[in-house]
């Protein structure tokens, strides 16, 4: 599949086909999505910007709908749902913007070394263009910001494209363009150089100083500003009659040795911060990649600095009062001196001090600083990107650092993992995503003629998924190639520290192995810090504020400065902040996750952050148990959701741990989640585990698991003995007890019933032995004991009437709760019976109320289920077509 974006919204399937996408909100749904594929595009902000200021009543219903729609009408299209939004699993490169992006980086790096490479490379981004970006939504609040970055890379590909057939000699051709584009652009300073150029190639010299003056006219007017000292520059060799400058700039910047892999869209997006903010900060955790993307971003910078783009690495630096120093030895100036562009010294000798000899030789400069690894020096270099850019106004800085310099005007851009692909992905699938391809590429260079194969393709999916998407990790583990292969160092990889160690000899200490780079981050931690880190490891799922200061807290880390201690290891790179609809997250990759538990063990905190885990989480559990079966359900189900691994970490860590008592407990308190989220075959597997545990008291909480355990056993159709013996052992409990109970230990009798008509339909049941939990004060047991009886009665074949009078009951009752999973199981119930009737059109209206209620409650087995059965009635009615576009849907 093929999306264009470049002009008026083009889609084409597989066959190359064009689909037409009908309807101008669902082109901008799929605008929208394909804006950023591969990623999830938050709920709110599709709502947002599809319906602006008119937000319909019920827009996250709107918004599934209007999904839906786009799947029926664009056959094949991945649109997923994600707990946060929703996501398009498309290859970036199947999206015109993204392979324009691509391109155009690619024409920028090539342009310096290769020109000719360059114009081809350039040449085939600008031809993606058929129209305006966005044409279909160009008048969307929403489109402003892209169409305004679209067009403005246009333009730069377009110079680029200019700039690498002038250095090809064939300038003359170029003047009708050029003269076009700076009627369109007056102002714009290197496209003036450009036709300068072009006409003293073309043998207009005269023109070509006219065009300079014009320019110089219209920037004192306009501007109240002059030509830069590139153009004048120019001007000033054209006036003596001598060859045009050539463009090549000074730099330090080293050739690389290995190729750059999948960060072309980050390429893109960084140059265009290089253009529009003074200072960039690159932040993210150690082996992320940012010194490479800073210093690709600052080379294809290069056309654009006339006094040139250089590196200033400070990881060998070890004291703040020599950043300055550095970055003067890296420009020449040890000697108090700077070799100007025009080849004439820059006496500095009146400023004696190293960051004021710095500033003095820059004042007047147009160049580019990257200064390299600033975390461990952060306040010096701060401090000195922070005087520069006050007193240097043509100067621009790219920083790369663990964390932000934390000084105004800095724009950051978090260097995020490499993408990764899905875990049963397979291998024309993997290769799209760019950390598969990094492993491949590495892993090549290594055993020539390596490549990802259906024998391999899970192995290297999993080491990919395991480190993280971490390109030093990833570089790390396929130098192992050489002597294992991808099955052996997948599973070696649970003692990462051990075996990725053999990194290049010329590198870092710190990046030759994986424990020295976090070893570095770890190094700069305060004992609060510290503290703090290694008791995160213990979630699974990542952690709120409030978890973490409850699980963490004790010793150097208080219960009040949770906040800030977190905000600073977000600061530092060591916890990813996700902010979403239930408040901010804080995860640890899973790498920062494995040290941290080191660090735990050798700390001797295992045990007790175990426990204190656990209870906080089997705390949550309990108090959202019974606001499960009523109207706040989905509320509490997005909770538990979002702690999911966490409270599933906490189950296998207490059977681990023996801990029959606390294991037993949970397993009652989130049973009802399991089954209302769909997690029925997990939620069995661990019923089975933390009941088969030695210890523990045949108390209410035990009768509970087992009766929990029972119907999850049941639904998932695992060992049907297995469910009997934990429902009669249930009711053995049950019958001991005194005073209140659970209520689902109300329901045992009914559900042990009908587990028996599901053994042996021809055993005869009576059914006033269902006839106790219709009276009982809870309504939803109620509720459900109605249910119960209505099917044991249909599965009899008797009593319809009676049967539909109980679910019609039974629904009244539900509704009136809000408990979505009772009406919508309740309502295709009463769809069943009225199909028998023949009423298929009321049946398929309940079937279709019934599948946007567990919809909500995202149970995918449920709206399997529930589809196949609207679809048979769309095909009873005669709509086939219809039927099997559910059928698809589902």
């Amino acid at each position: 599949m093929q999306l264009a974006m470049l002009g008026p919204l083009e889609v084409r399937d597989d066959a190359d086909t064009v689909v037409e996408v009908g309807g101008a909100r669902l082109r901008a749904l799929l605008i929208l999505l394909a804006l950023d594929p591969g990623r999830v595009v938050p709920t709110a902000r599709l709502i947002d910007a599809l319906w602006e200021d008119q937000v319909p009543a019920g827009a996250t219903n709107a918004l599934q709908a209007l999904v839906s729609r786009l799947r029926r009408t664009v056959p094949g299209i991945a649109v997923k749902p994600r707990p946060a939004g929703y996501q398009l699993d498309l290859d970036p490169d199947a999206v015109d913007v993204r392979r324009f992006e691509r391109l155009a980086a690619r024409g920028r790096a090539q342009l310096r070394h290769d020109p000719a490479a360059a114009v081809g490379t350039l040449r085939a981004a600008l031809d993606l263009w058929r129209g305006p970006a966005l044409a279909d939504v160009a008048a969307a609040r929403f489109a402003r910001e892209p169409v305004t970055r679209l067009d403005e890379l246009r333009l730069a590909a377009v110079q680029d494209r200019i700039e690498a057939e002038l250095r090809l000699g064939t300038g003359g051709s170029l003047v009708a363009e050029l003269e076009a584009l700076v009627v369109a652009e007056p102002l714009r300073e290197p496209l003036v150089g450009q036709l300068m150029r072009a006409l003293h190639a073309a043998g207009r010299p005269n023109d070509a100083l006219v065009a300079y003056e014009e320019l110089r006219g219209r920037l004192a007017d306009q501007l109240g500003t002059d030509p830069s000292a590139d153009l004048v520059a120019l001007h000033t060799a054209l006036l003596r009659s001598e060859p045009a400058p050539a463009q090549e700039k000074q730099t330090n910047l080293r050739a690389e040795l290995t190729s750059f892999v999948g960060r072309d869209h980050e390429l893109s997006e960084v140059g265009r911060l290089l253009d529009t903010s003074r200072l960039t900060t690159l932040t993210g955790p150690g082996g992320a990649g940012k010194t490479r993307l800073a210093v690709e971003a600052a080379r294809a910078a290069l056309t654009t600095m006339p006094d040139g783009v250089w590196l200033v690495e400070l990881a060998p630096v070890s004291d703040g009062g020599e950043v300055a120093q550095t970055a003067l030895a890296t420009l020449g100036l040890r000697d108090h001196a700077l070799i100007a562009r025009t080849g004439g010294p820059l006496s500095v000798e009146g400023n004696a001090e190293p960051l004021g000899r710095l500033v003095d030789a820059l004042s007047d400069k147009a160049a580019l600083l990257v200064l390299d690894n600033c975390e461990h020096l952060v306040e010096a270099a701060a401090a000195v990107a922070d005087r520069i850019l006050r007193a240097c106004p043509r100067i621009r800085i790219v920083a790369t650092s663990r964390e932000p310099l934390g000084i105004t005007g800095e724009t950051l851009w978090p260097v995020e993992p490499l993408s990764l692909p899905p875990a049963d992905a397979d291998p024309a699938t993997a290769v799209r995503y760019p950390s598969v391809r990094l492993f491949a590429d590495r892993a090549g260079a290594v055993r020539p003629g390596f490549a990802v194969t259906a024998a391999d393709v899970g192995a290297v999916v999993r080491i990919c998924r395991a480190l993280d998407g971490m390109p030093l990790a990833i570089e790390l583990a396929a130098a192992r190639v050489r002597a294992m292969t991808p099955d052996e160092l997948a599973a070696g990889l649970d003692d990462r520290f051990r075996l990725l160690t053999g990194g290049s000899r010329t590198a870092l200490p710190r990046h030759q192995t994986l424990r020295a780079v976090v070893d570095w981050s770890w190094e700069l931690l305060s004992d609060g810090e510290r503290a703090l880190c290694r008791r995160l490891s213990v979630f699974a799922g990542g952690a709120t504020v409030e978890a973490a200061e409850a699980v963490c807290a004790g010793g150097p880390v208080r219960a009040r400065d949770g906040l800030p201690l977190l905000a600073a290891l977000v600061d530092k790179s060591l916890l990813v902040a996700r902010h979403g609809p239930g408040g901010t997250r804080y995860r640890m990759l899973e790498t920062i996750r494995a040290y941290g538990q080191e660090r735990l063990a050798e700390a001797g905190e295992r045990d007790a952050l175990r426990a204190a885990h656990a209870a906080y989480f089997f705390d949550l559990a309990a108090a959202a148990e019974p606001q499960l079966r009523r109207a706040d359900q989905l509320i509490w189900l997005d909770r538990l959701s979002a702690d999911h691994d966490n409270l599933h970490a906490a189950v296998r860590g207490a059977v681990a741990a023996g801990d029959a008592a606390a294991a037993v407990r949970a397993v009652g308190t989130l049973g009802w989640y399991w089954w209302l989220r769909g997690h029925r075959a997990e939620g069995a597997e661990l019923a089975d585990a933390a009941l088969a545990l030695p210890g523990g008291t045949d108390d209410e909480a035990r009768a509970v698991a087992c009766a929990m355990g029972a119907l999850l056993v049941l639904d998932s159709r695992q060992d049907l003995t297995r469910a009997r013996e934990w429902f009669r052992r249930a009711a053995e409990i049950s019958a001991r007890l005194t005073g209140p109970v659970h209520p689902l230990l109300r329901l045992v009798l009914p559900l042990e019933m009908l587990l028996v008509v599901a053994e042996d339909q021809r055993r005869p049941i009576p059914i006033d032995a269902l006839d106790p939990p219709l009276d009982d004060p809870d309504p939803w047991i109620a509720a459900t004991a109605r249910v119960m009886r209505a099917h044991m009665q249909l599965n009899f074949g008797r009593q319809h009437a009676e049967a539909e009078a109980d679910f019609h009951r039974s629904l009244a009752v539900f509704r009136q709760l809000g408990e979505r999973w009772g009406i919508a199981f309740t309502l295709s119930s009463l769809a069943g019976l009225v199909a028998w009737r023949g009423e298929y059109a009321t049946a398929a209206a309940q079937l279709t109320e019934a599948i946007a209620l567990v919809r909500e409650l995202r149970v995918a087995e449920d709206q399997v289920t529930f589809k196949a059965k609207l679809a048979q009635m769309h095909h009873l009615l005669g709509d086939r077509e219809r039927a099997q576009a559910v059928l698809a849907d589902a």
